[in-house]
């Protein structure tokens, strides 16, 4: 995008700069847990307590370290069942969510078949993400800038006009849903989880807005 506008000392020449950078995950973030359901609240709790802190254990044995294993949600419910417009109780459901952190990607199918094989039977995220990743926005950005620069060029070229060589005015685009998230499972049965889990690329992008002055 380029606009042409008269700026209140000149006129000023205005692009938009795209950057895209692509990297390699290294870690895995997977959200996943026990739900467990029935008539009586303290029996669905201690079973779904027992379940839970069998797949702590295991992911423990499995290697993971205990500060990488914590609760993300904790939810006690009444579920109800409505017939002919009547709201009849059906029982309880306990939610226990723990958030595992993998310091790498090729563990994840293997984890979850552990967490399953103790208990676990809902998985509602797996996300990956990279260390590199605040390296990989400074390159977005300098990539951004770079092709606003070139689209500046072109179009001052193509109108025989001069541009300034400092931009008057240099302002960061804010992307909605840039943050790298390759999967995410809505409340997915574990059932299948013994399918390989690809973590693919991650992929970064940034915008730049510049204003050139040109005469």
């Amino acid at each position: 995008m380029a606009q042409l506008k008269e700026h209140a000392c000149d006129f000023t020449l205005e692009v938009l700069g795209e950057g895209v950078v692509t990297a390699v995950p290294d870690r895995t973030l997977i959200t996943l847990g026990t739900v467990s359901e029935g008539v009586d609240l303290i029996s669905v709790q201690s079973d779904n307590a027992i379940k839970v802190a069998a797949v702590i254990e295991e992911l423990e044995q499995s290697g993971i370290a205990r500060e990488s294993i914590k609760t993300t949600q904790f939810l006690m419910e009444p579920q109800y069942d409505y017939i002919d417009g009547k709201q009849e109780f059906r029982g309880y459901r306990v939610t226990h969510l723990l958030q595992v952190t993998l310091d790498n990607v090729t563990e994840a199918g293997r984890l979850i078949d552990a967490a399953v094989a103790n208990g676990a039977n809902i998985v509602t995220s797996i996300e990956f993400d990279t260390s590199e990743g605040a390296k990989a926005k400074r390159e977005a950005l300098i990539a951004a800038v770079r092709d606003a620069e070139a689209k500046a060029t072109v179009i001052a070229q193509a109108l025989g006009v001069s541009l300034s060589a400092v931009p008057c005015k240099v302002e960061e685009v804010v992307l909605s849903g840039a943050e790298p998230v390759f999967f995410k499972a809505s409340a997915m049965s574990l059932e299948s989880a013994t399918s390989p889990i690809e973590p693919g690329q991650l992929t970064f992008r940034a915008a730049i807005r510049i204003w050139y002055l040109y005469g």
